[in-house]
């Protein structure tokens, strides 16, 4: 794998981790019975970005890692994704 394709599965895996757990914990205003006027009641009260940002880089991080493994033992291969037999 060259250095670009390595950092562009990093950024993949680490938006679809980041995207997986925003949703996760969060209340809203109308939950709490707090809303800011001028805010939806929909809006999260403490949304925890720096806390998330910190858990998706791990968990990111261990899956890319285990994800580049698997590439570069060969574990998948064009062959193998080919149900057309064209390659």
């Amino acid at each position: 794998m060259t250095i670009t394709s390595v950092l562009v599965v990093y950024v993949v895996v680490w938006f679809l981790t980041l995207f997986v757990v925003l949703p996760l914990n969060v209340r809203s205003q109308s939950e709490d019975g707090s809303i800011v006027p001028g805010t939806p009641g929909s809006a999260p009260t403490d949304p925890m970005i720096r806390r998330k940002l910190k858990w998706v880089t791990l968990v990111a991080t261990l899956l890319w890692a285990a994800l580049c493994a698997f590439i570069q033992w060969g574990g998948l291969t064009i062959q193998d994704i080919d149900i057309w037999g064209r390659m």
